[in-house]
């Protein structure tokens, strides 16, 4: 299996920023009344996630009141816009690209996005038309500029955007390649896919993650980060830069296997040049679906220049 642990912090040079990436956030079921009995499903990892510039997760949920439940899929999600509260302050943004995001329909998707809004959460992999699903995450901290780009490639495709329609980014190889180009030429000094693919419950990535994830970092991405599968998928070096195919559940219950039970949290230290150090940090889900750091874990880990990921000692 491919493999990675949270470095010995160092002074940062300037002009650098940390931005840390968490897989599913699924805040109906579980998580949706734990919040609405008094709880924060976040609560044991809000101090982690306050040590990062920027954080962001994959909301694997509509945040809506309105909608209505998609028939054709066995499992349908809809959390009350109240969760926002416990993500507010805690994330800075959320992809929306992923195979949930429509599940009550368009009208709970652009409801979700106006629930983020007005929350402060920005929302990239989707959007109100195909062009706005497609635009970049913009991150720009001391003179650093950092394009985040958000794709789903896990059915249904009916929740992809249309020229005038609301919905996901779909990955679609030609897209995907244009936008890291599009985002360069734009004065993006990092570009950062964060993909929603592979087959669920399986340990290792698949030859089109593989392959995509090379394809991606050719055209000009300093990394690539990943989720869906609801199980950690180890990590690796492309050209000197990390590949993390899937960081598993973050805030998820309904999961019952040790390996569906533990995600990983991703720091990313960023400088003009790319990723200059990252690591991951483990985190398993009691169950509520609420994550809980694990001490003495190893998890991948890398920094410039090597070519293969390290296990590092989380603290």
């Amino acid at each position: 299996m491919l493999l990675l642990a949270w470095a010995c912090a160092t002074p940062l040079a300037a002009q650098t920023l940390t931005l840390d990436f968490a897989g599913d956030i699924m805040l109906d079921d579980g998580a949706g009344r734990l919040i609405a009995a008094g709880g924060d499903p976040l609560e044991h990892v809000a101090d982690l996630l306050q040590q990062a510039d920027y954080r962001i997760g994959n909301l694997e949920c509509p945040v809506a009141s309105g909608g209505a439940r998609n028939e054709n899929k066995i499992y349908s999600f809809r959390a009350d816009p109240r969760v926002l509260e416990k993500l507010r302050g805690r994330f800075d943004a959320v992809a929306v690209a992923n195979n949930h995001s429509g599940d009550y329909g368009k009208a709970a998707f652009v409801e979700t996005l106006q629930h983020l809004q007005a929350a402060g959460i920005a929302a990239f992999g989707g959007g109100a038309d195909l062009r706005t699903a497609h635009a970049p995450l913009w991150i720009e901290r001391g003179g650093l500029r950092v394009a985040v780009l958000g794709y789903d490639e896990f059915k249904p495709r009916s929740f992809e955007a249309g020229a005038s329609r609301p919905g996901v980014a779909w990955s679609e190889d030609s897209h995907v390649v244009q936008d890291i180009r599009a985002a360069r030429r734009a004065g993006a000094d990092v570009v950062i896919p964060f993909m929603h693919w592979g087959w669920e419950r399986e340990p290792e990535p698949s030859a089109r993650q593989r392959e995509l994830a090379r394809r991606m970092i050719d055209a000009g991405a300093d990394a690539v980060v990943g989720g869906h599968p609801h199980v950690t998928q180890g990590a690796e070096h492309y050209r000197g830069r990390p590949i993390i195919y899937s960081l598993g559940n973050f805030v998820f219950d309904g999961f019952r296997d040790a390996a569906t039970r533990r995600g990983w949290l991703l720091r990313l230290t960023l400088d003009r040049h790319g990723v200059k150090r990252w690591e991951t940090r483990a985190a398993d889900l009691d169950e509520a679906g609420s994550p809980h750091p694990v001490p003495g874990a190893m998890t991948p880990c890398g920094q410039a220049g090597e070519r293969t990921p390290r296990l590092c000692r989380n603290p």
